[in-house]
């Protein structure tokens, strides 16, 4: 059962091509992780998400907490009821959401080959601001649960009430299509290190 309503999961106005090529295509195939699960689950873990809007041509970003919901196939966020992603999602919905780690550098023998192992998921789709207080907060909880796990809502802290939502807005980002990716190096890479530990 989805959460929420108006998903867009498979939208056909998010197909549209770059160069003829989906909005997910990765260049190295090499680097595409076609797990759905190895996705959710990088979703679940990472601490932080980028969160892409535009406004007319200008595109702006944002880094925000995020908790991804895997009935509503949708990630969750909070934020002022004002302000620049505020106004850039009542205007345009289309939104790109990234996460990504970084791993160890790899140093090579000349600069254009050195590089760095990554991993990573984007995902498109549409953004919108919540308007049920039911599923803001199921959102809001999610936040708390993954942020604060140790804690328990009625026994460590008060749950949101009505009242708590006037002061916030809670956005879904409906996901239309994604993508992840990953380059590792063997684990006996020469001088493979760790930024800001040599």
């Amino acid at each position: 059962m989805r959460i929420g309503s108006g998903t867009r999961y498979g939208d056909a106005d998010m197909t549209k091509q770059r160069k003829g090529k989906p909005l997910t295509h990765i260049r190295r195939g090499d680097r595409a992780i076609r797990d759905e699960d190895w996705i959710k689950v990088f979703l679940r873990r990472a601490p932080f998400g980028v969160i892409g809007t535009a406004s007319e041509e200008q595109p702006f970003l944002v880094t925000r907490n995020f908790a991804y919901c895997d009935e509503a196939h949708a990630i969750y966020f909070h934020g002022a009821p004002e302000g620049r992603t505020y106004e850039n999602a009542l205007a345009n919905d289309r939104v790109c959401f990234s996460v990504s780690e970084m791993g160890r550098l790899l140093p090579a023998d000349r600069a254009a080959e050195a590089g760095v192992e990554f991993s990573g998921v984007v995902a498109f789709g549409h953004v919108s601001l919540v308007t049920l207080d039911t599923e803001a907060k199921h959102g809001l909880q999610l936040l708390m649960d993954k942020y604060f796990a140790h804690l328990k809502p009625d026994e460590d802290y008060e749950p949101t009430t009505e009242e708590d939502l006037m002061d916030v807005a809670v956005y879904r980002i409906d996901i239309a299509e994604w993508s992840g990716k990953e380059s590792k190096a063997p684990d006996d890479y020469p001088g493979a290190f760790i930024y800001g530990e040599p």
